[in-house]
């Protein structure tokens, strides 16, 4: 007679005992055990009920419930004796497990065994006898698959996100990427580490470090005029092959081509621009644009996922996405950010006051100077120099308000003529632009060709 022995503890119970093919679980209340059983014979297909409570399904087709086993238990095609004989036997081995687990609730060890079996089962008479182990692993407890792959997915759809240069605008974005889950590393050549902590991101100090966390996303955030010696410093030696980097600048085509000259080709390639800040997004993202250039982006599927998961950031915050070319928008972007910082900068100039009798106008151009006075030179500076649409803004500026201030001054020169003379000399009035000519045309016509008119 063969006696098996097994150390129980609150976790951990084995109990050995002879018996057929098969591997299931037996669910208790608090513990969960593994039935394994060597050799080949008959294969259970459901429904075998043992022990506690709940109901768990298993690989090889069991079902474990609770009370005893019942009539309607079905095997596949094997006699009813075989049947019958393995039932007995594993409550048998139930009831023992029961008596023990229900008499020990400490976690001391505890050694016991089972009585052995007498006789092969007749459909096992030409095999060797093998054992039957149960095996608890773990408490067990209900386990929602569902609820499993929702999480899963939304682990995979989280970033690990490196933002160089965390400044004001650095640190606006990382909140917003913390607030939606993402890990967020951050570098600048200030020392921001307690802000970093008080919103939750990593700060390093030492760029190999941060790129050894192997970030999914560089952020360059940057002002425009240190991007190249910034992107040039990093070791991205130490990034992971297919890491993309994504520009945040308000001119696109200066680092557009300095990605494409820096970066090997393996590396992925997202130019964008938030067109607001921390001031002008302060009430939230709702409807701000958000412009963005794939510029390189890896065929494979998990790097067009990432792109897609990057740009959720935006959308989920409610911005208006914006797709079009880096040089579609430094066109647009001199027409219209440029004019607006540089008006914004005059008004500065003139040290514009609140008054008590302020129109919704005169409060508009004073938001427009809080709102460009907020950031820095550089960045104004960077919008000028690096974006070749923006000097014509310039020069069609001035030319607008040499033509404003002839047009008043002309109108002026006639009135006083009037009161001196009695009479205008409209000969001499000076012409005024209906129109403003593009760069590069005279103004003014040549005097000969006001000469020449005066004859006629």
């Amino acid at each position: 007679m063969s006696t098996s022995y097994a150390n129980i503890t609150s976790k951990f119970l084995t109990v050995s005992q002879k018996i057929g093919t098969s591997s299931s679980t037996i669910i208790n209340s608090n513990i969960s055990y593994n039935i394994h059983t060597q050799g080949s014979g008959i294969k259970p297909y459901k429904a075998l009920n043992v022990l506690g409570c709940g109901k768990h399904t298993l690989d090889n087709g069991f079902i474990i419930r609770c009370s005893n086993l019942t009539s309607n238990t079905v095997f596949d095609n094997h006699s009813s004796r075989c049947l019958k004989e393995q039932k007995s036997t594993l409550n048998t081995a139930a009831a023992t497990t029961r008596s023990v687990l229900l008499s020990h609730h400490d976690s001391h060890q505890l050694s016991f065994s089972l009585p052995s079996k007498q006789s092969q089962f007749p459909c096992y008479a030409n095999r060797s006898q093998q054992g039957l182990r149960i095996r608890a692993i773990d408490a067990a407890q209900p386990y929602d698959y569902e609820a499993h792959l929702v999480n899963r997915f939304a682990q995979s759809t989280k970033l690990k996100i490196a933002v160089i240069g965390f400044g004001n605008f650095g640190q606006f974005l990382a909140k917003a990427f913390i607030r939606q889950g993402h890990t967020v590393f951050a570098h600048s050549r200030s020392d921001y580490a307690s802000i970093a902590q008080s919103i939750g991101a990593a700060f390093f100090f030492d760029t190999h470090d941060l790129c050894e966390q192997h970030p999914d996303v560089i952020l360059i955030c940057t002002s425009i005029i240190s991007t190249e010696l910034v992107l040039r410093s990093l070791p991205i030696q130490r990034l992971r092959r297919n890491t993309l980097f994504v520009d945040v600048l308000s001119v696109k085509e200066f680092p557009k081509n300095i990605f494409l000259q820096v970066l090997p080709p393996h590396f992925d390639i997202l130019c964008t621009h938030p067109m607001f800040g921390p001031e002008s997004g302060k009430n939230g993202w709702q409807n701000l644009p958000f412009v963005f250039d794939k510029v390189r982006i890896g065929n494979e599927t998990s790097r067009l996922v990432r792109v897609e998961n990057f740009l959720d950031i935006f959308k989920k915050e409610g911005c208006r996405m914006v797709e079009m070319t880096c040089a579609e928008h430094d066109k647009y972007a001199a027409g219209s950010q440029f004019i607006t910082h540089t008006m914004g900068r005059i008004l500065e100039k003139l040290q514009l006051d609140s008054t008590p009798i302020n129109t919704i106008g005169y409060e508009t151009l004073l938001d427009l100077v809080e709102n460009t006075s907020s950031d820095s030179f550089d960045l104004y500076y960077g919008l000028f120099m690096y974006n070749k649409n923006a000097m014509e803004q310039i020069e069609r500026l001035d030319l607008a308000f040499e033509a404003l201030k002839k047009e008043l001054f002309g109108h002026l020169h006639e009135v006083l003529r009037k009161q001196l003379f009695g009479k205008s000399e409209v000969g001499l009035r000076r012409p005024v632009l209906s129109k403003l000519p593009k760069n590069g045309t005279p103004l003014l016509p040549a005097q000969s060709e006001t000469l020449g008119n005066n004859n006629n």
